[in-house]
């Protein structure tokens, strides 16, 4: 029997190896998300939204199209649109029209969300510390490319 088959105790073989490497991902990136929903709560912040104030501050002075920002969310989101009305109401992001192309909206980070963003830096960075920190870098390093062998990235 495998640890994931006992840890959400199942008594039959899984299907395959390729559904029992799903499970196993799907699993673990469930921990990693409670991890750093955690740490955001005391925010009052989403994962989702704090990837939107970590993208916003990578972007130019003059911000990025809301498409744009959606297409850069690590988990995609449908409702990006939601997403920033709620960082808009807290003033922890802007909109307004781009001025080369009126049917852009582009989104900016405030001087407030980039505070935040900051700010969440260190204890986001703990987390993920805590979580893979009894690895070696060797072996994160095979982890990464395993990952994105399995995301198509990259064909063997």
């Amino acid at each position: 029997m495998s640890h994931l088959q006992e840890e959400i105790k199942q008594k039959k073989p899984f299907e395959s190896l390729a559904q029992e490497v799903v499970l196993n991902v799907m699993r673990t990136a469930a921990t990693f998300r409670k991890g750093v929903a955690e740490t955001l709560k005391p925010f009052d912040l989403t994962s989702p939204q704090y990837n939107i104030l970590r993208i916003l501050r990578g972007a130019p002075e003059d911000g990025l199209p809301c498409s744009e920002v959606g297409e850069r969310l690590v988990s995609q989101d449908p409702d990006v649109t939601r997403l920033l009305d709620r960082l808009e109401k807290r003033g922890l992001v802007t909109r307004g029209r781009s001025l080369t192309d009126r049917r852009v909206v582009n989104a900016r980070i405030t001087d407030a969300g980039k505070e935040l963003a900051d700010k969440l830096d260190g204890p986001i960075n703990n987390v993920h510390e805590t979580q893979l920190g009894h690895m070696k870098k060797k072996r994160l390093r095979e982890l990464i490319d395993l990952l994105e062998k399995a995301r198509g990235d990259e064909k063997e």
